[in-house]
């Protein structure tokens, strides 16, 4: 398109390490009269900017960050005097904005969500289809090549490498979901299985996120393939609210609580985040599944992430920076802006509710339901005290017990402390012992 284009490789010879310092080497070298640069998604880099205006002599101008239907504006006017602050609703206005399933001014199929639809479990297997992968061309060559030199200890099987690296080939990506995945992707969205990490998922996030695929066509994607009868609504809708509701949200919320959100931390959690987080060793079946999965593909689905790594480290009171620091290391999508609300208000409730309603713990009773995890695993999913039952079961009540002045009172726990309360002195002692022991073998590594 005509433009020079000034491309500093990480090996580059003068290279000043740091994207703020490259700016200013090329500031130095270029004279510029302006510097164009899209909205920031992280703090931090809205925070060099604020110093660029200071630093250099030339206008600094910021354009839209199109990669979002929504301006940090609009959801911080839509935000202002609201009591709670909660997606759904959000995403109704979204639906309204959009005309996303839309049909005379109100939702298709007559419901904005078809969520409980959403939530079948693993017990028939199916056929999962095959992903599409993209040879790697020369550029992605010589960078795996530099990273291998550079990187040879850290997280992560950087080989195969199957990621799109263009717009083109990320729209294949999205084709291929659309007609393949999406159909089933609605019913099985919670559902995890051994060795099948993508199930019918559409691996999207990464394409979206660095600006390869528009969301709001890729919603109009599905929606399309809906009005063809060719996926039906729990799906298309479920899609769509996660692209629209949840990642728009999500983002406002960032922005409404930067700087700051990071150090969020109700429930005063101060545990080491265990080694195998980053080892994938441990007895327990689930969350060294979804450690490999993370550690080969740089990648797990939201219930993965929720449910199993996030809701441990909930019951065990890790520290949630330490959790979150592991999130945004180890996944393809984790932008900051995403991954730290998801980290610090959905999974570890650590904003105190701000952006979920409820902490989102449970014992390995929805593991076992959700998944074919429990099956052949060290731990029994029906034991809750002794040295063979699943540490989620005393972890999970070891923490309504420990919690209860913070949770008591939430209207949407009410069933898990009735069930508490009708433990007696003795049970109750037994779950602690248990929860005291799983914490010890945590710390130790012999968990």
């Amino acid at each position: 398109d005509g433009w020079n284009v000034r491309y500093v490789r990480l090996d580059d010879e003068g290279n000043a390490g740091t994207f703020g310092e490259e700016v200013r080497r090329a500031v130095k070298d270029i004279r510029p009269d302006r510097i164009l640069v899209t909205e920031p998604g992280e703090w931090r880099v809205e925070e060099m900017i604020r110093d660029w205006r200071e630093r250099f002599d030339c206008e600094i101008k910021l354009l839209r960050d199109r990669r979002f239907l929504s301006t940090r504006q609009e959801f911080a006017d839509w935000a202002e005097g609201r009591k709670e602050l909660r997606m759904e609703n959000f995403y109704r206005e979204m639906r309204k904005a959009t005309g996303l399933l839309m049909e005379d001014g109100k939702p298709v199929g007559g419901q904005w969500n078809f969520d409980r639809d959403n939530r079948k479990p693993p017990k028939n297997r199916h056929d999962i289809p095959d992903r599409p992968r993209f040879e790697p061309d020369e550029i992605t060559v010589n960078v795996i090549k530099m990273v291998e030199d550079r990187f040879p200890d850290r997280f992560g099987q950087i080989e195969p490498f199957n990621f799109a690296v263009t717009k083109g080939d990320a729209e294949k990506a999205l084709d291929h979901f659309i007609s393949e995945c999406l159909p089933m992707f609605g019913d099985y969205q919670d559902a995890m299985v051994t060795g099948e990490a993508f199930l019918y998922h559409s691996l999207l996030s990464t394409y979206i996120n660095a600006g390869f695929l528009d969301p709001l066509k890729t919603c109009q994607a599905a929606e399309a393939t809906y009005v063809k009868g060719n996926a039906p609504i729990n799906a298309v809708e479920g899609f769509i609210r996660q692209i629209i509701g949840w990642r728009e949200f999500i983002r406002g919320i960032y922005w409404m609580k930067m700087p700051g959100y990071e150090d969020e931390n109700f429930f005063d959690a101060k545990e080491d985040l265990p080694d195998f987080y980053w080892t994938g060793e441990t007895k327990m079946r689930c969350i060294s599944e979804v450690v490999r999965q993370t550690r080969e593909y740089a990648y797990s689905h939201h219930i993965q992430r929720l449910m199993i790594t996030g809701n441990f480290a909930l019951l065990a009171g890790i520290d949630p920076k330490q959790v979150h620091e592991w999130y945004l290391a180890v996944y393809a999508d984790a932008y900051e802006w995403v991954e730290m609300p998801n980290t610090i208000g959905m999974a570890l409730f650590a904003d105190g509710g701000l952006l979920a309603s409820k902490p989102y713990s449970a014992s390995a009773n929805y593991i076992n339901k959700m998944s074919d995890f429990c099956g052949n695993c060290s731990y029994a999913h029906n034991q809750k005290t002794g040295d063979r039952a699943c540490p989620f079961n005393s972890l999970f009540w070891d923490f309504l017990d420990r919690n209860r002045d913070k949770l008591a009172n939430n209207h949407r726990m009410g069933m898990m402390y009735r069930n508490l309360d009708r433990k007696d002195d003795k049970e109750l002692a037994k779950l602690r012992e248990r929860a005291e022991n799983v914490l010890e073998k945590m710390r130790s590594g012999a968990l």
